[in-house]
């Protein structure tokens, strides 16, 4: 591609941009696409021959786009934003054209002095103290560009290591150093990045979590005490890392009441991570929330986030620069120059050795908005997260779980976890909205953001449409569900029920037959060798009350005592196995006892023996049982 070409093609990528911006709304927010979809699309091994330019665009379209979860795009609330604007594209592209790897004065010195000035008008913007500025007379500190915010946390953790281990091999000349690194502890809030937790493992360093208050904010006598605790342990506290503006739901560390605490160990590094939140400094109204700075060693936050520059961009102020190089410097011969006392080299700022001309996209976007336009832009978006949250709060069935002071507003159903996971993840599904869930208070929480450059209220009226007729969609399901749930429930406790009664009915028969419970069933003693009293003509069967002991007479014997016999012509004699005797059912049951029901409830469950002789007595139809003799019984049966 020569210049020619190169003229050509260019024009047709800035319309490919400028196209692919405007029409973003009409594309799927995120992907719908598993793990390895590209590789099936793509040949397996490079083209040994130049292909097609226009080809190659095309693939762009069919294969590369339907991959891209479109950041920018005004349907996307996940994480934070992700800067981007037309100045910024141009910086970079301008940047990459002139190629330059800026890792000394003397290697660029364009480069290096246009980062230092950049850095100076954005920390003045910010509200950073003098000593944070490069150029200020008397300062000792200064500002890079780094890749990210998590680089950032790591070259300042590195810097304080070197610091300590540097203090402590002066107090202890004849300990290996070793050992002193295993003494030295950082310390962080549960709610800090976790890129802390990785540079602690990078450095080889102990790292104590600490826990916010309910605010999600850390205190300082949380940290005072931790730092205490483990000094009588025998451990150095060397580095605390604070957050401006949490991840997880935008919250702020008590930045005072920690810097107090600091005093008492002045040789603790303190290192403020403002990555979202420190860019809405530039506002007025916004600057109490960098209240406490002036204790601080670091800060950094990310224009590549809400300063509308695309990454990487990450910006690190520190108060004394010497502190941080002289953990960094490699200096070899080929990488000296004649003015290295003289200007600043970045190689010694940071981990990589080769940097780009990034502070040009970062000049121009400042220039082409100015502080105000910026202002304007991060007030919108704060504007815009307000109406938000008053749509959510409106709504009884949601609630706010942060305190919404800029972007981000992170709120839920009422309900379980369980549930608020299948509303973002129904969600997110469709393609229509695309959010993150975050854990805050052991809780979970879905944060929606505003991100896009030129978002709209319809685009958070759009938004918050979508939230509401999915969660109804879900809560409809989840009560039905609970309702299928409870039917499901009575239904085994039902068969549950059954079958217990199942269980008693072989047990007692008389639970289910109407006509033996109707008819009672008597008891009769073993004791006795005969299971009834004659008192004149009315033979009386014994009852409970008249013995302690008795066993039952099994059921269809019971009913063929009560029955009524006469009407039914049965004339038939029944012969106990246990007993010498027979006995004749004749007694009509209508009229011998039917008004006492015996069961388990009744612990008589027998006819009184004097009500049974008054109904004998009245009854003219009912005759006495007749007692036989065994063997004459037997004649009569046969």
């Amino acid at each position: 591609m020569d210049s020619t070409e190169f003229r050509k093609r260019g024009m047709e990528m800035v319309e490919y941009i400028c196209n692919y911006l405007e029409t973003l709304g009409e594309r799927r927010v995120t992907p719908s696409v598993e793990p390895g979809y590209l590789r099936h699309l793509l040949p397996t091994e490079a083209p040994q021959e130049p292909e097609d330019w226009d080809q190659i665009m095309s693939d762009v379209e069919d294969k590369i786009m339907p991959g891209v979860t479109h950041w920018q795009h005004p349907r996307f609330h996940a994480y934070f934003p992700a800067g981007n604007s037309f100045p910024s594209i141009l910086g970079d592209m301008l940047g990459d054209g002139i190629g330059c790897i800026g890792f000394s004065w003397a290697a660029s010195p364009a480069c290096t002095e246009l980062e230092t000035i950049v850095l100076d008008w954005l920390g003045k913007a910010i509200g950073l103290p003098d000593h944070f500025l490069a150029l200020k007379e008397g300062s000792t500190g200064g500002g890079v560009i780094q890749t990210s915010a998590s680089e950032c946390v790591l070259v300042t953790m590195l810097a304080a290591r070197a610091q300590a281990l540097k203090r402590l091999k002066a107090q202890h000349p004849f300990v290996e150093e070793g050992h002193l690194l295993s003494k030295l502890m950082a310390y962080c809030s549960k709610e800090a990045h976790s890129c802390v937790e990785k540079a602690a493992m990078i450095c080889f360093v102990k790292l104590r979590i600490l826990e916010p208050d309910e605010n999600a904010s850390l205190r300082g006598q949380t940290v005072g005490e931790a730092m205490e605790e483990d000094e009588l342990q025998g451990l150095v506290p060397f580095f605390v890392s604070t957050t401006l503006g949490t991840t997880g739901s935008c919250a702020f560390d008590n930045l005072t009441e920690i810097g107090n605490e600091l005093k008492k160990f002045p040789c603790v590094w303190l290192h403020v991570d403002a990555a979202y939140a420190g860019n809405s400094f530039i506002c007025p109204e916004l600057k109490p929330l960098l209240k406490g700075i002036e204790y601080a060693d670091s800060f950094n936050t990310n224009p590549n986030k809400w300063l509308l520059t695309n990454f990487d961009c990450s910006t690190l102020w520190v108060r004394d620069r010497i502190r941080l190089t002289s953990a960094l410097v490699v200096d070899p011969l080929y990488l000296k120059h004649g003015y290295s006392d003289a200007a600043i080299d970045y190689r010694h700022w940071g981990v990589p050795l080769s940097r780009r001309f990034r502070s040009l996209k970062l000049w121009f976007v400042l220039r082409s908005y100015g502080i105000s336009g910026l202002q304007h832009y991060i007030r919108h978006h704060i504007k815009l997260a307000k109406r938000f949250e008053e749509l959510v709060l409106k709504d009884k069935r949601f609630e706010i779980c942060n305190q919404v002071k800029l972007g981000l507003v992170c709120f839920r159903l009422k309900g379980t976890d369980k549930l608020n996971e299948k509303l973002l993840s129904a969600i997110n599904e469709s393609g229509k909205l695309h959010m993150v869930p975050a854990s805050v208070n052991e809780r979970y929480i879905i944060r929606f953001c505003a991100v896009a450059q030129n978002a709209t209220a319809e685009d958070i009226d759009y938004a918050w449409d979508t939230i509401v007729d999915f969660a109804n969609e879900l809560l409809e399901k989840e009560q039905h569900d609970e309702i299928t749930e409870i039917i499901n429930r009575k239904k085994q406790d039902t068969l549950a029920q059954k079958r217990s009664f199942f269980v008693r009915m072989v047990s007692d028969p008389k639970i289910y037959n109407p006509a033996i419970n109707k008819a009672g069933t008597p008891k009769l003693s073993m004791e006795l060798p005969s299971p009834v009293i004659s008192r004149g003509s009315a033979p009386i069967i014994r009852t409970q009350s008249s013995v302690d002991h008795n066993s039952w007479i099994s059921w269809p014997l019971a009913f063929l005592f009560n029955s009524n016999n006469e009407e039914k012509g049965n004339n038939c004699s029944l012969r106990f196995r246990h007993l010498d005797t027979n006995v004749r059912p004749t007694s009509s049951r209508r009229n011998s006892g039917a008004g006492s029901s015996p069961s388990p409830e009744n612990e008589t469950g027998f006819v009184n023996q004097q009500q049974q002789q008054q109904q004998q007595m009245q009854s003219p139809r009912k005759s006495p049982m007749v007692l036989r003799k065994a063997s004459s019984a037997r004649e009569n049966h046969n």
